[in-house]
């Protein structure tokens, strides 16, 4: 083993580290030494990786080559371990906001929510809109008070949608499962309730879809697998599930996702491969990818997600809507698959920031989940849209080498909607370093990994062999991290935090890309199979890992296309509760964008008859 040793990394103190724009920190591209693979290649090196002697000399010949050795297993550092990004309230001074107060209802959090926007223009429903817009949560709400439609009448369109999309021409793969009845159901009684003229809330009628990592009835909770709802029955809805039924919302499935959320292309060979509404022939990201595609294709103007690694900021920006990921902790995680307890966070998909506010207001909490160290969360606040213009002094930190790091598309494009928002608003940004971007991207892996295999660990023996296959490699890999190892990839965590804290003290938020490539093709050979394409992976991660390592707050807008018309996404992380502050900039930022956006190629239009 001495001939593949590497040597050790001996980090400098955090406090030492200088963090300006003109600091020696050398800035480490994503070293991912791992070919692309797929069909009966990954069947081939997943038998090897379960030989027993030859498959722990291979998994140690991968953390070789690919640096973990050298930058966690055996690095050095001062700083003690950070096991859980639970922050404690701090003063963040955020401007134009409204305290939310936990003791409402969901209901009633909605409707305060409302209060929030800026004042409504009801559309006119006889006639084309001049340019694209997605149907919003008030749209729906305007067209039933009004009764030019119903909520009936949106759930059979809805089921219509659903069917026609499933099709062999167009094969999207939007659902694990959806149940037209229940549906209907639901849809009824809130068709009711409109007529007696007492709905719920806004949210009453309008359709939302559920990741299928979270507890839904009438649905199982699969993870994506073809065994964990018969090992793990769903029993009762998820809390933040209960917080939009209260609302009156009609919940209309579980939506597709990567496997146990083991990857980043939303390819699963058992329910099908979710497609990018842009471009059917792209993927949509993961492992949130039917939450991303179901709004983006016009479905919903609401679904629910789970981001460990980015996993709703990714899909979010490859089908151009809204993703936000809230701070750890800030809402309820009971009935969640635990597959990354540390790490994951429920998040909102939406076609529009106005629609993420929404829910967020009413699915958010104000109390620590039980299993968290006892206290109170800080006071929810949210933001008064029409009043973001008036804000001024926002500072947005931004590190050149890391933002560049991107195709050329993505860089241009983010790059110049970036000018545009600091002369729009005279906002500033000031230069940064972000050190070991690459280290906290591989001590993110390793504790992700660690907490999905110690999930599975459960489940393994029984129903190993019906993973699908890319699944196995992965699930192989993430349990060749020892304990030691774990404990250095939360030093690294806390060492981060230390980094992150500093740069919050001299700006509002960090600004960076979504992702660093558009969505790439989708390939037959990995349909059935699965595939393993980490280099790609690294690429749509690479701005997402602070957020969920750290427990930070993001948001992702979409804001321009590539040369082949797929939408690009910008990303704000905030400091921690910054959620209102992360809002007011994605308002400002859609409303530069909006009158760009493009319909996507796969687009079902529930509200206006054709």
């Amino acid at each position: 083993m001495g001939l593949f040793r590497s040597k050790s990394v001996v980090y400098k103190p955090a406090r030492d580290v200088d963090l300006g724009p003109h600091s020696d920190e050398f800035y480490l591209q994503a070293n991912v030494k791992a070919p692309r693979m797929a069909g009966v290649l990954v069947k081939i090196f997943n038998w090897f990786l379960e030989l027993p002697i030859l498959g722990s000399l291979l998994l140690y010949v991968l953390k070789e080559d690919n640096l973990i050795h050298k930058l966690i297993t055996r690095a050095k550092l001062e700083e003690p371990p950070l096991y859980v990004p639970l922050h404690q309230s701090g003063d963040l001074r955020e401007k134009e906001v409204k305290c939310l107060d936990s003791a409402l209802s969901p209901p009633e959090k909605a409707e305060f929510a409302i209060e929030c926007l800026p004042v409504y223009s009801e559309n006119n429903y006889d006639e084309i809109k001049p340019s694209f817009c997605r149907w919003t949560i008030m749209d729906y709400c305007r067209a039933y008070r009004s009764e030019h439609i119903t909520p009936r009448m949106v759930a059979q369109r809805f089921i219509a949608a659903v069917s026609d999309s499933s099709k062999p021409t167009l094969n999207m793969a939007f659902f694990i499962d959806y149940n037209a009845h229940d549906i209907l159901r639901q849809a009824d009684e809130s068709t009711l309730r409109y007529q007696r003229g007492k709905p719920i809330s806004v949210l009453d009628g309008v359709p939302i879809a559920i990741k299928d990592e979270i507890d839904c009835l009438p649905y199982q909770t699969t993870g994506g697998t073809k065994f964990l709802h018969k090992q793990r029955p769903c029993t009762d809805d998820a809390c933040c599930v209960k917080h939009l039924r209260l609302c009156g919302a009609i919940l209309v499935g579980k939506t597709n996702m990567h496997e146990l959320g083991s990857g980043t292309s939303g390819i699963n060979p058992h329910y099908g491969t979710t497609r990018n509404p842009y471009n059917s022939t792209k993927i949509a990201g993961g492992s949130s990818s039917g939450s991303a595609a179901v709004v983006s294709a016009g479905l919903c103007p609401v679904a629910l997600g789970v981001d460990g690694g980015g996993s709703v900021r990714m899909p979010a920006a490859l089908c151009g809507v809204i993703g936000l990921k809230p701070s750890f902790g800030r809402i309820p995680h009971s009935g969640v698959l635990p597959l990354n307890w540390t790490v994951g966070m429920v998040g909102i998909l939406a076609g529009t920031v106005e629609d993420a506010l929404i829910v967020y207001a009413a699915i958010s909490s104000g109390e620590i989940p039980s299993h968290q160290p006892s206290g109170i969360l800080p006071k929810i606040h949210l933001p008064l849209l029409s009043m973001t213009k008036s804000i001024s002094d926002i500072r947005l930190a931004k590190y050149d080498k890391w933002f560049n790091d991107c195709s050329e598309d993505i860089k241009a494009c983010c790059s110049k909607v970036l000018n545009k928002l600091q002369h729009h608003y005279g906002w500033k940004t000031i230069d940064v370093t972000i050190p070991e971007i690459e280290v906290m991207r591989l001590a993110h892996y390793l504790t992700i990994a660690s907490e999905c295999a110690t999930f599975f660990d459960a489940f393994r023996e029984k129903n190993f062999a019906e993973l699908g296959w890319d699944t196995r490699v992965a699930l192989n890999v993430y349990g060749a991290f020892s304990s030691k190892e774990y404990i250095k990839a939360q030093k690294i965590r806390n060492r981060q935090l230390m980094f992150h804290k500093k740069i919050f003290a001299e700006a509002d938020v960090i600004v960076s890309p979504t992702t660093g490539v558009t969505a790439y093709p989708i390939r037959d050979d990995a349909l059935k199979s699965g595939e393993l394409d980490y280099v790609n992976g690294a690429a749509l991660i690479r701005y997402s890992i602070a957020g969920n390592f750290l427990g930070l707050p993001a948001v992702t807008v979409p804001v321009g296309y590539d040369k082949t018309g797929l939408p690009i996404g910008l990303q704000f992380i905030g400091s921690p509760w910054s959620e209102a502050t992360l809002i007011h900039l994605a308002s400002a930022m859609q409303t530069i964008c909006k009158s760009e956006y493009r319909k996507p190629q796969v687009f079902y239009d529930l509200i206006k008859e054709d």
